[in-house]
């Protein structure tokens, strides 16, 4: 059985119905109804959270594993996710968590039923400095809609000096953003196209502007790390047209120094049926982006060659080296700089 925990950010209307405020769907519930997220239930008027503290998935991982290349390089992070999702992405890799939904026997997805652990924020706090991580980041499924409890546990994880990481389909609302803002340090957010149809053909979403201005918020107005994530599915947000808006998009909103991880898709979930990204689609897009001006982009799924690593934009010498998740820092001083000339590399906590 599940545990309900009174949710943030709802009104209540009329007849008993509520409208929820955390994600951008902002769904309106009437009595005994679950939202698009699966997590949220209206239950006599009062919005509830039915993941509080329910963790499908724990993990103590290197953060190069979320991707986060130029946060805290070569530190491990305590990696927790939940269940539900407000995306219904048909290439989902964590189909089995994220499309779960509550039943008697746990969380049901593809009629399997699963069963997490419970784990009070106080609780995931000690796990994080028993194994020795520098943070916790919340990821495996959204965590936007986990919200009561990434907050609750953010403010205990600042209070114990760890640093603290989302790892997002930026859906969440401003309102959301500005609750978990003062304790949250990394915003590392998935763009799956440049326009509403690439979102609509993956992931079931017709309003994308909102996950573009949000980004934005995160980086402008909280000062958190922000970096992007394009997974390039073919024939989906694989054009030159498409690449190069999120390309321009990162270097006119976030900046020529945010890292942009260009990733290489592979059949899964609902998508087994659209062959994996040509490498050169890859290469291709990467080159781009440089050329454009973007200061930091990695090609990623794809075999090492070079382009994972962190190299100089000044001098073009290499800063850090790369191969799987291994990170090794060669060319970086204190304070995140080039050791070879001094250029800031945009590494926060070095």
């Amino acid at each position: 059985m599940t545990v309900k925990h009174e949710a943030m950010l709802y009104d209540r209307l009329e007849g008993g119905a509520v409208r929820c405020h955390v994600c951008q769907w902002e769904c309106s519930l009437q009595q005994g109804k679950l939202g698009v997220c699966g997590t949220r239930m209206n239950e006599d008027g009062v919005l509830y959270t039915l993941i509080y503290g329910e963790v499908s998935s724990l993990n103590v991982d290197p953060i190069e594993k979320k991707p986060l290349f130029h946060f805290y390089p070569t530190t491990q992070v305590l990696s927790l996710g939940s269940w539900g999702c407000n995306f219904h992405c048909k290439h989902c890799q964590n189909w089995q968590i994220s499309y779960a939904r509550p039943s008697k026997d746990g969380w049901t997805a593809g009629g399997f039923s699963e069963r997490g652990q419970r784990l009070t924020p106080e609780e995931t706090v000690e796990l994080a400095r028993d194994h020795r991580c520098a943070g916790i980041s919340w990821t495996y499924n959204e965590p936007g809609i986990w919200l009561e409890y990434t907050l609750d546990t953010a403010r205990l994880a600042k209070e114990a000096g760890l640093y603290t990481a989302y790892v997002t389909n930026g859906y969440m609302t401003e309102a959301a953003l500005d609750a978990i803002g003062p304790y949250l340090d990394a915003y590392r957010v998935d763009i799956k196209g440049f326009g509403d149809e690439p979102y609509r053909s993956l992931s079931g979403i017709t309003k994308t502007e909102g996950i573009l201005s949000v980004a934005e918020r995160a980086k402008q107005y909280w000062g958190m790390h922000v970096e992007v994530v394009t997974n390039v599915v073919p024939t989906v947000n694989d054009s030159p047209e498409q690449l190069r808006g999120i390309a321009q998009w990162i270097l006119d909103a976030l900046g020529p120094e945010t890292p942009w991880h260009v990733t290489r898709f592979f059949p899964h979930a609902e998508m087994n049926h659209i062959p994996p990204t040509s490498v050169a689609t890859i290469h291709s897009a990467r080159k781009m982006a440089l050329e454009l001006g973007l200061r930091f982009v990695y090609s990623g799924n794809i075999a090492s060659d070079g382009a994972e690593d962190t190299t100089c934009p000044g001098c073009g010498k290499l800063a850090i080296r790369r191969s799987g998740f291994r990170a090794e820092m060669v060319g970086v001083a204190s304070g995140g700089r080039c050791r070879a000339c001094g250029r800031d590399l945009n590494l926060r906590g070095c």
